[in-house]
């Protein structure tokens, strides 16, 4: 496997061969042509991918937030969360029975955690979520025809916007620009 170090290297050294042949590119031309020949679609997907080289010291890094918001009944939750929203439960955690539950869901590349844990969330937070297919996902949530609420698509002047409330006072407002 190549690190991104080699990779900028190897583009180094083909500007400088086209070079003496009388063929010059960018510098950024010599990136692409480089991650192409590595397998990459452009530069900037092979830089993301490359590993770093042991030699240099790692940045800060960050993957993606999951947000944790407050619950106060497993039903409701699941409810509203599984059989509504679509989402599938990735683990559950208890320290011991009759304990507090706490839920982590997904659907789709989204992940959430449910609380019940009194220090973890407060109720009422809203979550904005960035989203495609937005219609296609409101026709999915009509089709339940879920008993507390019946979310509508708004129209703003940046793009659309599909708020639903879960039974705990919190808001998620799925969102496509």
């Amino acid at each position: 496997m190549f690190s991104i170090e080699q990779a900028k290297h190897m583009a180094k050294q083909l500007r400088t061969s086209l070079c003496a042949a009388q063929h010059d590119i960018s510098h950024s031309q010599a990136l692409e042509l480089v991650a192409q020949q590595l397998g990459y679609k452009d530069w900037n997907t092979a830089s993301a991918l490359l590993a770093r080289d042991s030699n240099t010291p790692p940045g800060v890094t960050f993957d993606k937030p999951i947000p944790i918001l407050r619950m106060f009944d497993e039903a409701k939750a699941r409810e509203f969360y599984l059989e509504f929203l679509g989402f599938t439960v990735e683990f559950e955690h208890r320290f011991e029975p009759g304990m507090p539950l706490y839920l982590g869901i997904s659907r789709d590349g989204l992940e959430l955690h449910l609380s019940e844990h009194h220090g973890d969330a407060s109720p009422g937070s809203t979550l904005f979520v960035p989203m495609q297919h937005i219609e296609l996902f409101h026709a999915e949530l009509a089709a339940k025809r879920y008993g507390y609420g019946r979310p509508q698509i708004v129209q703003q002047d940046w793009g659309q916007v599909l708020e639903v409330h879960d039974p705990f006072g919190n808001r998620i407002r799925f969102c496509q620009r």
